[in-house]
């Protein structure tokens, strides 16, 4: 099983692997993605990031407020989305 972990915050520059590359250090990491607008393509400054199910506490504990690329990660474990 896995669980998705929000992660605010991100630089605009950053990519879906060096997002994957940096929660790789600290946890077993099935994937992840940058949310970007529709119209423009630019990011939104955050993203999702689908960790193995025993690593997601820890992970969300240990990366939220850490530094990445000179900003203040935002972690924590993804909501579902509400449906209107």
């Amino acid at each position: 099983m896995s669980k998705t972990l929000y992660v605010g915050n991100l630089p605009w520059a950053t990519s879906s692997e060096e997002l994957t590359e940096y929660f790789a250090e600290f946890g077993n990491v099935i994937g992840s993605r940058i949310i970007t607008d529709r119209e423009t393509g630019r990011s939104r400054g955050f993203g999702f990031v689908e960790v193995a199910d025993e690593d997601a506490e820890r992970l969300a504990e240990e990366l939220n407020g850490k530094d990445f690329n000179g900003r203040s990660l935002t972690v924590n474990e993804a909501r579902p989305r509400q449906t209107v």
